[in-house]
């Protein structure tokens, strides 16, 4: 099921004396989806806020070694599978239309378009609908929302998997759903000996936590390569262009 959403777009231009008619936004505020949107929208100085459980959430101003190069990495690592893997679409801080109580904006999605079997479609006023197959969260530690309500919405509406990263416990989890519920990945060895997780929903995407945490981008986007030239990555390009071809005829 998708939940469309329909924005207003606030302006600028409003009478004197008019300025914010809105209720505040908060963070602990207890509102609708539609309320929330609708109080969003008329407080543009909020830049960041989720709707999760039906509860307002807003995030702490955002540090560059604990969130912001860490984003940067996971972001450019996750594009360049998107490239190298025709239809398979990538976001950067996305608004995802979850349900009716949920509404929320991920560091980094990947996602198949409907078509090809993706559970999630862009609206008309393009937000994504519906979860996408993998969502990326990078979360101040274990103790975040994200570790708890957060993977619960997803898990119970199907996002296939959940890769959270905990900066203060140096810790990565990637979580696929089996049976409505999430599974830790294991880590397997590499030629390197080191761990690399590596997906099941997007055959050939790799990562390697060590290379994340050392802020070696150069080498994860090399542990990513080698996931690329793998030959469950060749076959899962190859299905995905012929669905593509049958999608279209």
């Amino acid at each position: 099921m998708t939940y469309e959403r329909q924005v207003t777009v606030a302006t600028s231009e409003r009478p004197v004396g008019e300025e914010n008619k809105a209720p505040p936004l908060r963070a602990g505020d207890h509102l609708s989806r539609a309320e929330f949107e609708r109080r969003y929208q008329a407080h543009p100085e909020v830049k960041k806020a989720e709707l999760i459980e039906g509860v307002v959430y807003m995030p702490s101003p955002v540090r560059f070694e604990q969130h912001g190069y860490l984003h940067f990495m996971i972001v450019t690592w996750l594009g360049v599978y998107s490239a190298a893997t025709p239809h398979v679409q990538g976001g950067d801080n996305v608004t995802v239309l979850i349900d009716y109580e949920n509404e929320v904006q991920p560091d980094a999605i990947l996602r198949l378009p409907a078509r090809l079997g993706g559970s999630s479609q862009v609206t008309a006023d393009d937000y994504v609908s519906g979860p996408p197959e993998l969502v990326v969260e990078v979360a101040a530690s274990s103790a975040a929302y994200d570790l708890h309500s957060k993977r619960h919405v997803y898990a119970r509406r199907g996002v296939q998997e959940y890769l959270a990263i905990q900066v203060y416990e140096r810790r990565i989890d990637w979580f696929a759903l089996r049976e409505s519920v999430y599974h830790p990945i294991e880590k397997e060895k590499d030629e390197d000996n080191e761990g690399v997780l590596r997906s099941a929903v997007f055959p050939g995407l790799w990562l390697q936590p060590a290379a994340l945490w050392a802020g070696d981008l150069a080498k994860l986007l090399e542990i990513g390569q080698r996931g690329l030239a793998s030959s469950e990555h060749a076959a899962f390009k190859e299905n995905l262009m012929r669905q593509a071809t049958e999608a279209a005829s």
